[in-house]
């Protein structure tokens, strides 16, 4: 992936903050060496389904240009923090946070909260991109149609200003050449990228990746890890639920293990995989790697 000029040569805004990682090192560094707040943060959420609850007041939080992977066992809570933390599922106790202020609610007097107003709740979820397993692209749509729809729905980008920008980014990650193809005609791992895209375009301020690499074919895992490791050299702040151990080695600033709705270890890859505290963690990771 490479920078390209759009339209008269400048660099548009959705694309600066991945331009240099160098700077934006030094400013994660600053950030976090005087303890400033979280980019994203989950304080004591909780989730429940009937009598189930998947999420036990699980906090956690993600500074600027850090990329964090979730693992754990299947039914531990992972995906659903992960929709709490895009605001697609309303938490029952606790609060997300971005930057320092609370997401998802209208706090009233007497302390008294209500949720927002749904074109509100888009506005919130536009700041934080989310990658599914499934695409959830609209067949109906090229490519491009699915890359531009969020810049002029929620944005409110000129038809003529949304296609330069989601073309540059289809460039981006490999697929300018499919632009006018719809879902139905690209792989999974292109779905996948037009996926991503479609996120990125929208310039969020964190990504979040739920499992992105799970529905593919194994031959096409690859294509789809080489973008997001592009974008964690870029400094795209990232947090991402999956089972690719190497992914999580290679490219985690720190590994989390989820199991029965709690964070239940949180550290370095060297510290996780060599050295986990936790029994369950030593059972999981010599179960999958």
């Amino acid at each position: 992936m490479s920078d390209k000029p759009v339209g008269d040569g400048r660099i548009e805004e959705p694309f600066r903050h991945l331009l240099d990682a160098a700077v934006l090192g030094e400013a994660v560094a600053a950030e976090t060496a005087t303890g400033a707040e979280y980019v994203l943060e989950a304080v004591e959420v909780h989730k429940r389904y009937g009598r189930t609850e998947v999420l036990r007041g699980v906090s956690f939080g993600v500074h600027r240009g850090d990329v964090k992977a979730i693992l754990g066992p299947s039914g531990s809570g992972k995906s659903t923090l992960l929709r709490c933390l895009a605001l697609l599922e309303p938490v029952d106790h606790g609060e997300v946070r971005l930057e320092g202020q609370r997401l998802g609610v209208r706090e009233g007097q007497g302390g008294r909260v209500a949720s927002l107003p749904e074109r509100t709740l888009a506005r919130e979820r536009s700041e934080i991109g989310m990658v599914f397993q499934r695409f959830n692209l609209f067949p109906h749509l090229t490519a491009l149609g699915n890359v531009m729809l969020g810049l002029t729905e929620v944005r409110g980008r000129s038809k003529d200003e949304a296609r330069e920008i989601a073309q540059a980014m289809l460039d981006r990650v490999g697929l300018a050449a499919r632009r006018d193809f719809y879902p139905g005609e690209l792989s999974g791992g292109q779905q996948q990228r037009v996926a991503i895209a479609r996120a990125l375009v929208m310039n969020p301020k964190v990504m979040l990746f739920d499992e992105p690499t799970s529905a593919l074919d194994p031959e096409l895992v690859g294509e789809v890890l080489a973008v997001m490791e592009e974008l964690a050299r870029e400094g795209m702040t990232m947090v991402v639920v999956t089972h690719e151990i190497g992914f999580a080695r290679r490219v985690a600033s720190r590994v989390l293990m989820m199991d029965g709705g709690e964070i239940i270890e949180d550290a370095t890859p060297d510290e996780f995989f060599g050295n986990p505290r936790h029994e369950r963690t030593r059972r999981f990771i010599e179960a999958v790697d």
